[in-house]
């Protein structure tokens, strides 16, 4: 699967980079751009990740936990867990699943600015049923939602294919590429949608919290090949 996708990211690139749409990386503070694959789930606690929650009075542990080697959140109050660190120039994978009931969430990346619910970020989106979309947060952009179309509903650029997520309670798994001003996003091995020229490069990665019991294993982050 793996080297499928390789090969069809590598069609995605020079596609974009013969039609011009693959920019230089943005200027400002310097992020992680990895150099090896890196756990960024330890397995055992969330060292390494900021817990936010709208409300200021909730009790983060909460929200999130970790049950049988698992991340656990119960989707309330809304929120997100986010790497304490930016990274550029990366892919990162996360398995996710819903244990009890269909929900929404999602992957934001590019995370920048102050937390609140929602912080300027491209959300990858985790909707069940629509894992893939594309949604611009806080003003952040996008090619392919900034020109419209059949694809685009207010802040949503809809995926490219129909639904390749697995049934409920089995789990997923998400692969994004950011490259420059490049998103490539797989669900289970499917390419379900492309951004180009990005608006923002860099920035942290967050897991929100979003209303339903959602799961979490196997997050890492590795270099590009």
């Amino acid at each position: 699967m793996k080297r499928n996708m390789t090969m069809v990211l590598g069609l995605v690139l020079a596609t974009l980079f013969l039609a011009g749409t693959i920019d230089a990386a943005g200027e400002g503070d310097k992020p992680v751009v990895p150099k090896e694959k890196t756990m960024l789930w330890n397995g055992k606690d969330l060292t390494g990740w900021k817990l936010f929650l709208r409300d200021p009075a909730a009790d983060v542990k909460n929200t999130w936990s970790i049950v049988n080697g698992l991340i656990r959140c119960t989707g309330k109050p809304a929120g997100y867990m986010r790497t304490e660190t930016a990274y550029a120039n990366y892919l990162i994978h996360v398995e996710w699943r819903w244990p009890e009931k269909p929900g929404n969430n999602g992957v934001l990346i590019h995370m920048s600015g102050e937390d609140k619910v929602w912080p300027r970020s491209l959300e990858c989106q985790l909707h069940s049923g629509n894992a893939g979309d594309f949604w611009v947060i806080d003003g952040i952009e996008i090619a392919e939602h900034a020109k419209g179309g059949p694809r685009v509903k207010g802040r949503r650029t809809i995926k490219l294919k129909d639904s390749s997520e697995k049934p409920l309670g089995q789990w997923n798994s998400y692969d994004i590429v950011c490259k420059n001003g490049l998103i490539v996003v797989f669900v289970n091995g499917v390419l379900q949608n492309v951004g180009s020229k990005c608006s923002d490069t860099s920035g942290k990665i967050c897991l929100q919290s979003e209303g339903a019991v959602i799961e979490y294993r196997n997050i890492y982050i590795e270099p590009l090949e």
